[in-house]
């Protein structure tokens, strides 16, 4: 598919919404992930559907009820809007099978117009730690499990589950990072991390040419990875540069980030598999 073709608009509800999409959200119950699950319910057609996916129950119960409320299923308004929220651990084993089996049952299960799959969820690891202090393999593995691996199972998994429908479209995101593309120092399992994430849905767009990739580096955001980033980076260079960007109000809110994804893949006219920095809109 080329650039642009088939808009969001050409397969609208004709209301300003989106025509019935299943669309689902990892890392869902706080952060970026949270604000953009927001923005987009309202914008999703009635017969949608909305998965919210992450690891802590409560936030994301409160959300999905949040989100219902506002005109979900069971909920005042009209909308259709469906929203199920699944609690999983998606860097073990168990959780990420529970996760896949939910997204087969339910992807399948409705005539939907529309895939949308966003890869939030992501960790930044023991950044206290240079290069030289990561010697232990569970520890490595652990990370890419929970940072690659559950990425990998869920994009193809959603994929196949919702298959090749005539006339129906199917997007992918990557949530990444300027760490993707430049080395940052105490950051390797990190930088590693949304690197080879980075790669691998470069792959998926050279695969598939029909689904829409992108990879989204939402900016610095105001998150508790910041947080941890200016109290808990081992190089003090590094620790300070997360520092100043506190100090200077230069960190993102999520929301305004997650409104420029939102209008990435409204308009969709990225090059299928392109990584689209914050400051690149």
């Amino acid at each position: 598919m080329e650039p642009g073709a088939g808009s969001a608009g050409s397969a609208g509800s004709g209301n300003g919404r989106w025509a019935a999409t299943a669309c689902v959200v990892t890392g869902a119950s706080r952060g970026f992930g949270r604000s953009l699950a927001r923005l987009l319910a309202p914008r999703l057609g009635p017969g949608s559907l909305l998965v919210l996916l992450a690891r802590s129950a409560e936030p994301l119960a409160e959300l999905a009820a949040e989100l219902r409320g506002t005109g979900g299923t069971g909920g005042t308004g009209d909308t259709g809007l469906r929203v199920l929220s699944l609690a999983a651990d998606l860097g073990c084993e168990d959780g990420l099978r529970k996760a896949t089996a939910a997204l087969r049952e339910v992807l399948p299960a409705e005539p939907f117009g529309r895939l949308i799959l966003v890869n939030n969820a992501g960790s930044l690891g023991d950044i206290s730690k240079s290069f030289l202090d990561l010697t232990d393999p569970d520890e490595i593995n652990a990370y890419l499990a929970f940072n690659v691996t559950s990425a990998l199972c869920l994009t193809s998994t959603a994929l196949q589950a919702f298959g090749k429908r005539p006339g129906c479209r199917r997007s992918v995101v990557n949530i990444s990072s300027l760490c993707a593309l430049k080395p940052f120092r105490s950051w390797a399992l990190y930088c590693s991390g949304k690197a080879a994430r980075e790669m691998m849905f470069q792959v998926l767009a050279l695969e598939e040419p029909d689904v829409r990739v992108l990879s989204y580096a939402p900016g610095p955001l105001d998150t508790d990875i910041q947080l941890l980033a200016r109290t808990e980076t081992g190089d003090l260079e590094m620790r300070r540069f997360f520092q100043s960007l506190q100090e200077s109000s230069k960190l993102i809110d999520c929301t305004v980030s997650a409104q420029k994804l939102v209008k990435l893949l409204e308009e969709d006219t990225f090059q299928s598999g392109a990584h689209v920095d914050f400051y690149d809109i």
